[in-house]
């Protein structure tokens, strides 16, 4: 085999002075060459491979002790880099991990632990290029002014109406889907943040063009109920460090307590619920469908689209859990909540944007929903961390991405059965308190409705 050498093109890397008679035979398109996840391409005459296989390719030739030119990547070294921040004990064995790892991995750690941390201090140690990939315009303003901040050098944004690339660069999961193909062999470091989002089938191509051989992801509840977590890991590593907010209350993260607190429906409510659950699960047992398994659930969905009974089902389903989760007793035991926690700072979480109307109204607090403006939030949130507002109410807007100021009480009138919200939620109240108090989180439950089973799933 003669000297290889590795270029980028096109969100594949190619590989030159393989031998593409290897297998005996004249090469055709789809053969495997000599060395692995590389096949043969008859239009350039050489060996190409996937972009995110590029570190993996490195460390075979580095173990056949065979010659390579590489020319991926010709950048410069970040020189200088150096933050304020000093790791806690868990966020050091977390970076320690991942370095061992070979820069690879994902690090599930709580909301409030300090993730952010972790990443910049390994910015700091590759000092290399970096691209951090963000799920929304909000966390890329916060991680883009960390960075400006931590390491007094230009960086670079894509998203929001801006397009400037630096050594340093924050990037939307959108942009970065546009631009992966060209920027493949700019950063050779890539930071995914809340990176349970790259198991959506069309962001993983950022993950698969780019060649970054380092690469880091940060979540605070990292298995995805499709299984997507496996692709993610196949891209990035495994998870190579794991802690949970139990594991970290007390020391690291305020101690915290869970009530639930059930309610009953009011007898007009409980009449509505019943019937219109009794049209969602009639419906199921005569078809035979069995909302466990989400195979199931994507059949009904299916089925909704010609079939009168299966929409009239989904609908029925749909306002049977607006019911429970807009019961009026909720109300009432809120206004309760908030009495006794008048001097607390109070975050309070629907799933619907009519409730957080209804709640806003009612006891004058500030909301929070999808239609909110983005000065309007930023305002709102300004004010809670400052003082000025002592409590919001939110629909799911607040459960990922936005950076919320510390509050020490959440209250949860509805939501999914999903533990990464529960999570998310959750994590809102952890920060560590300057007094030591402990962080609460009420949960409030329907009664005798499909509610409960809901609020187990996600605990």
């Amino acid at each position: 085999m003669s000297v290889v050498r590795l270029t980028y093109e096109e969100g594949t890397i190619r590989v030159e002075g393989v031998d593409p008679d290897a297998d005996g035979g004249r090469p055709e398109p789809g053969d495997v060459l000599d060395l692995p996840f590389v096949e043969y391409d008859p239009r350039s005459k050489s060996g190409r491979a996937p972009a995110f296989r590029y570190a993996d390719l490195l460390a075979r030739l580095g173990r056949e002790g065979v010659e390579y030119e590489e020319r991926v990547f010709e950048t410069p070294t970040l020189r200088g880099l150096a933050s304020t921040y000093e790791l806690r004990s868990y966020q050091a064995d977390a970076l320690s991990a991942w370095r061992e790892n070979g820069d690879r991995g994902v690090l599930e750690l709580p909301t409030g632990s300090g993730k952010t941390v972790i990443a910049i201090k390994a910015i700091e140690a590759l000092a290399t290029p970096a691209l951090v990939v963000v799920p929304t315009i909000d966390l890329l303003e916060q991680w883009h002014a960390e960075l400006r901040e931590e390491f007094d050098l230009p960086v670079g944004r894509f998203g929001g109406g801006v397009q400037s690339r630096e050594a340093i660069t924050v990037s939307t999961y959108d942009s970065a889907y546009l631009k992966a193909e060209s920027i493949g062999d700019v950063f050779p470091f890539v930071i995914f943040d809340e990176v349970h989002h790259l198991g959506g089938e069309g962001y993983r191509e950022i993950a698969r063009l780019l060649a970054a051989p380092a690469r880091l992801g940060l979540t605070a509840t990292f298995e995805r109920p499709d299984r997507a977590h496996e692709a993610i890991a196949e891209l990035l590593g495994p998870v190579v460090y794991r802690t949970s907010a139990d594991d970290l209350a007390g020391e690291h993260l305020a101690p915290y307590d869970v009530r639930r607190i059930e309610v009953d429906l009011t007898d007009e409510e409980r009449e509505a619920y019943e019937r219109n659950q009794e049209t969602f699960v009639s419906y199921l047992r005569e078809s035979g469908i069995d909302m466990r398994r989400g195979s199931d659930y994507q059949e009904l969905v299916k089925r909704s689209g010609s079939d009168p009974r299966a929409r009239e089902a989904l609908l029925a389903k749909q306002r049977a859990r607006e019911i429970v989760s807009n019961a009026d007793r909720k109300v009432e035991e809120l206004a309760g909540i908030l009495d006794r926690h008048r001097d607390d700072r109070t975050i309070v979480f629907t799933a619907h944007n009519d409730l957080v109307y209804r709640l806003s109204e009612r006891f004058l607090i500030p909301a929070i929903t999808h239609r909110t403006g983005t000065e309007e939030r930023r305002e709102i949130l300004e004010r809670f961390r400052d003082g000025t507002y002592s409590r919001i109410v939110a629909s799911n807007v607040l459960d990922e991405g936005v950076d919320v100021p510390d509050a020490n009480v959440a209250v949860v009138l509805s939501g999914s059965g999903s533990e990464r919200e529960f999570t998310q939620r959750l994590g809102r109240v952890l920060r560590p308190k300057g007094d030591g108090g402990r962080a609460l989180l009420y949960e409030l439950v329907s009664r005798d409705t499909a509610e409960e089973n809901v609020a187990a799933r996600r605990r």
